[in-house]
């Protein structure tokens, strides 16, 4: 399990234990599923996804990516063309302002049973860790059964986004996300106009 972010100073660390944070899957829910991506070329934003993240951060959401690239684990790209790739990411999405506070990664193939790739909650874990936001304050949004069960296995409100494999996914999640969202944009606008989701206020210590 790796990371794709400069260590943080004290104060933005505690600055963000008051922010609100958004734990983000990046095939198929950021940008378009391509299968074991490996090209920064190949590199397009899904729909809706500029329109919903730039609400999302005016509201003061911090945007954390958690991914699996089990494609390094299994030999069909190396961590630099994923790293390429998060990187051409990151600059489309810059061209609209929007910043990705940081980048997590499991490279694992599935059958290391490693204790980051999702469901199981090791990259939030660090990312928590490295970061400083409080798990209280933050929601999730992915395309997968296994995005899904990360959130819930840690009390977040979880999103189904029909963007990537959502689609097909969502006969199998109605029961378990708490929204299934057309695409990025209705997903934002849930969370902030009718969830229940209220980060908490944190006390300097």
């Amino acid at each position: 399990m790796e990371s794709d972010k400069k260590p943080q100073k004290t104060q933005e660390i505690q600055k963000n234990r008051n922010r609100p944070f958004l734990l983000l899957d990046r095939d198929g829910t950021i940008i378009a599923e391509k299968n074991y991506l490996s090209d920064p070329d190949e590199v397009e934003i899904i729909p809706g996804v500029i329109e919903g993240l730039t609400r999302l951060q005016a509201e003061g959401f911090g945007f954390v990516v958690v991914t699996n690239q089990s494609g390094i684990g299994r030999g069909y790209f190396t961590e630099e063309n994923m790293r390429s790739v998060n990187n051409r990411m990151c600059e489309l999405l810059a061209q609209f302002g929007i910043v990705i506070d940081g980048i997590f990664f499991c490279p694992h193939h599935p059958d290391a049973k490693c204790f980051c790739r999702k469901p199981a909650p090791g990259m939030v874990r660090k990312a928590m860790d490295e970061l400083g936001f409080s798990i209280k304050n933050t929601a999730l949004v992915g395309d997968k059964s296994c995005d899904i069960e990360l959130g819930k296995s840690l009390g977040l409100t979880s999103i189904l986004v029909k963007s990537g494999y959502g689609s097909e996914q969502e006969p199998f999640l109605v029961n378990t996300a708490d929204y299934i969202a057309k695409d990025m944009a209705d997903a934002a606008f849930w969370l902030i106009e009718v969830s229940t989701f209220k980060p908490e206020q944190h006390q300097p210590e």
